[in-house]
């Protein structure tokens, strides 16, 4: 039997909701073995923070003696589910799914134990499948039930398409809590419809019923909005040091105690004191994210990478200093058209960044001599020398040599 609280830091912390509570505890009390399912899309490459919430649930668990049983959705990120988008993700080939699994699992196994971690891709069952199959598995649900979950009812009513491709996601993802035995499957809230049709399907196959355990969505460094590598704000586990710390210290202060709540494992007593010194300005903000920047950057890296990011943070943003290494970039002439240089440059990505930050007065020249200028919106192109910095936003720079 665990520890009451044990079990409420299971269930409690970094949780959102599950279903059934009572069941997950009575199967956490059973002495069973439990197999806990956490499947993934390979669409994209890259976890960030958002995902690292889960991941800590699990290994959590898998420090009880439970075992994480991985389903690579090698067949459903060929699909697309849109999970609350307004639109129909793109398919993707094999080769890019392969391709985003292999960079996924380096980056998943920097939080989950490899040893205790079964990796199984979908293809291993549907590969045998066959149209008969297909069939029968769409027969137990209406499609009706489908058009409950929140993105195909709005879709729907807004007369704006859905593929019946999307509509298989769901049962696909289902069949995979069949197939493995799942006892518990984890997910984000936006996940939560999807979950249920594998509780669902194992009911009607005769099989338990698996728990839905899931997380709530983190939210970016903009503060506002689930953090999404496609809205830029956030936080990748394998950014540098620089970066991940100084992405940490952007968030605002109202972010730092869920921060600390769903990827530390600082103590909730220690977090509630924080949360009333806080709101009485009793502690500066600033030394707490610095803590918290700390913690996770080395969790990540490690501690002397931590302690550089640091130092670089009080340095560069702190102190407005430069860093000690900036990239250099060679130009071949004095006059420079500003937005190319900073394409060219691989300082940001495209004309359209490039004008944005201007626009924003992010973009500033520290010449080798004299005082530091942001650049002009007006001004199309600059005259620049060697050993001029670059300097955009807070954290990028280049050299020019």
């Amino acid at each position: 039997m665990l520890s009451n609280e044990t079990i409420r830091n299971i269930t409690e912390r970094g949780v959102s909701n599950i279903i059934s509570k009572s069941e997950f505890i009575e199967l956490l009390n059973s002495g069973k073995t439990l197999r806990l399912k956490m499947g993934f899309d390979p669409s994209r490459p890259d976890i960030h923070m958002g995902h690292v919430v889960g991941l800590r649930k699990l290994r959590q668990l898998q420090e009880l003696g439970h075992q994480v049983i991985l389903i690579v959705g090698d067949w459903t990120a060929q699909i697309g589910d849109p999970s609350g988008r307004s639109a129909t993700r793109q398919m993707l080939s094999h080769e890019e799914v392969i391709a985003n699994a292999d960079s996924y699992m380096r980056q998943f196994f920097k939080v989950i134990d490899h040893d205790r971690t079964q990796v199984m891709w979908q293809s291993e069952w549907f590969g045998k499948f066959t149209l008969a199959d297909v069939i029968h598995l769409t027969g137990k649900f209406t499609v009706a039930q489908f058009l409950e979950r929140d993105d195909f009812a709005q879709r729907f009513q807004e007369h704006r398409p859905i593929a019946i491709t999307e509509l298989l996601y769901p049962l696909l993802q289902a069949y995979d809590s069949i197939a493995i035995e799942s006892d518990v499957e984890f997910g984000g809230t936006d996940q939560m419809f999807n979950l249920l049709v594998g509780r669902e399907l194992q009911g009607i196959l005769g099989h338990n019923r698996q728990q839905c355990f899931m997380m709530p969505i983190l939210v970016g460094t903009d503060g506002i909005q689930k953090m999404s590598k496609s809205l830029d704000n956030y936080i990748g586990v394998e950014d540098s040091p620089e970066d991940m710390f100084g992405k940490i210290m952007s968030l605002p202060d109202e972010q730092i105690i869920p921060y600390l709540e769903y990827l530390t494992d600082t103590s909730m007593d220690e977090i509630e004191d924080l949360k009333r010194n806080l709101l009485k300005n009793a502690m500066n903000p600033m030394g707490i994210k610095k803590n918290l920047a700390h913690h996770l950057t080395t969790d990540f890296h490690n501690i002397d990478l931590a302690n550089d990011a640091r130092d670089n943070f009080e340095r560069v943003v702190q102190g407005r200093g430069l860093p000690q290494d900036i990239p250099e970039y060679s130009i071949s002439n004095s006059t420079q058209q500003i937005h190319l240089l900073l394409k060219d440059s691989g300082i940001v990505s495209s004309n359209g960044e490039a004008k944005r930050l201007i626009n924003q007065n992010a973009v500033e020249i520290i010449p080798i001599s004299g005082s530091s200028y942001a650049v002009d919106p007006e001004m199309n192109e600059l005259s620049l020398s060697p050993g001029d910095v670059i300097k955009v936003g807070k954290r990028r720079f280049i050299r020019l040599i």
